[in-house]
């Protein structure tokens, strides 16, 4: 019922605007517009905190069944989790009550900012600092990557509070863009998901209350990592619905478009094709939800577990098949698939970053080599 309900609003209020959203790189209102008039722009919030309160596995499926229709609108459930995911985890109970009722609301949604321009793979060489003063932290420093940055109200900024400890040293905050010394640099210039900004982050003396501290002084970076163990499965979701709707689009193709007298569907190399990526779509579905199980149960307090590697495996593998699926549904659309009149072209842009972000896909083979189960 929750993926026909929102596979009917993405075809309805969304999949209209996915084209015109990449060409003028601007940000989905309407996809917004629609997924707060829903509720599900940030399913994943507590019902105690006046959200939806879904599970693991029901938020997947809203993500990949939107990011079907637009992957840039995807990210916008997908990245209010992994924004509010560290205060949920780690905060206290006000900043909870203060930080996810207006994202619960639609009146606010929540950005990540971990990454930095000398700091990507290795987050732990983060300069960004926090320096206390009083009742208050006043950090400086600059966030790179950030996704939806200009847009989001809230974000959760990880910062050097003691440089002797590396990832012990780090913490975690929320900073509000109304917050003086924010400010953002220009939208970056994207092959793909160009209607999710991504901008830089600029903290020039932000002075913030101690009590926007997420967690104890040095936990941050231990908050932004069992963060990623569990919204690297809406990344594998996302990619997963990319590859679902190019090879729904694929297919739709090959049975209309004739050559030598039949539709090319007829043809076995075609089938062949269409048999592969369904294959690994599925597979890459199973491994998917499975993780968002995992998610769920360690979440609900059934410990740890494997769901570091759970969770990166489903995020390597359905990003690897998203790039294969929407490359293979180009070839099939032939001339065709390689112009902007079509909708593979897109997901073959967008499908690219699934590799890339939220860890690359040469990160996650080592967290998974040592998180072997």
């Amino acid at each position: 019922m929750l993926r026909d309900a929102v596979r009917s609003l993405a075809e309805a209020k969304i999949a209209p605007y996915a084209a015109a959203v990449d060409e003028e790189a601007r940000f989905p209102q309407e996809a917004l517009d629609a997924l707060v008039a829903n509720d599900l722009h940030a399913v994943h919030v507590p019902e105690e905190y006046g959200g939806a309160g879904a599970d693991a596995l029901a938020t997947v499926i809203v993500i990949e069944e939107v990011a079907r229709a637009c992957a840039s609108s995807s990210l916008i459930p997908a990245v209010n989790k992994l924004g509010s995911l560290p205060v949920l985890l780690s905060g206290s109970e006000e900043l909870k009550k203060k930080y996810m009722a207006p994202l619960a609301k639609g009146d606010a949604m929540f950005s990540y900012c971990l990454s930095e321009p000398d700091a990507g793979s290795d987050a732990a060489g983060m300069k960004t600092k926090a320096v206390r003063d009083g009742d208050a932290y006043v950090l400086n420093g600059v966030k790179r990557w950030i996704t939806n940055a200009g847009v989001s109200e809230y974000y959760t900024v990880m910062a050097v509070t003691d440089p002797t400890k590396r990832s012990k040293g780090i913490s975690a905050f929320v900073v509000e863009k109304s917050d003086e010394g924010v400010s953002f640099g220009a939208p970056e210039k994207k092959l793909g998901i160009k209607g999710s900004p991504t901008r830089e982050v600029y903290l020039d003396n932000v002075r913030i209350p101690a009590d926007r501290m997420i967690g104890e002084e040095g936990t941050g970076f231990a908050t932004a990592m069992k963060t990623l163990d569990h919204t690297r499965i809406t990344i594998a979701a996302q990619a997963l619905g990319i590859a679902q709707g190019a090879l729904d689009y694929a297919k739709g193709y090959v049975r209309e478009r004739k050559q030598f007298g039949k539709p090319i569907a007829d043809f076995q190399g075609v089938q062949f094709m269409l048999a592969d990526m369904a294959m690994k779509i599925e597979a890459a579905r199973q491994l998917t939800y499975a993780a968002a199980a995992k998610s769920e149960r360690v979440a609900a307090g059934g410990g740890e577990g494997d769901l570091t590697f759970q969770g990166a495996a489903a995020k390597c593998f359905a990003s690897d098949v998203a790039m294969e699926v929407t490359t293979d549904a180009v070839q099939l659309l032939g001339g065709y698939g390689y112009t902007r009149d079509y909708p593979v072209e897109r997901m073959m842009r967008d499908a690219k970053i699934t590799q890339i972000y939220e860890g690359t896909n040469q990160v996650q083979r080592i967290v998974m080599a040592r998180n072997l189960p």
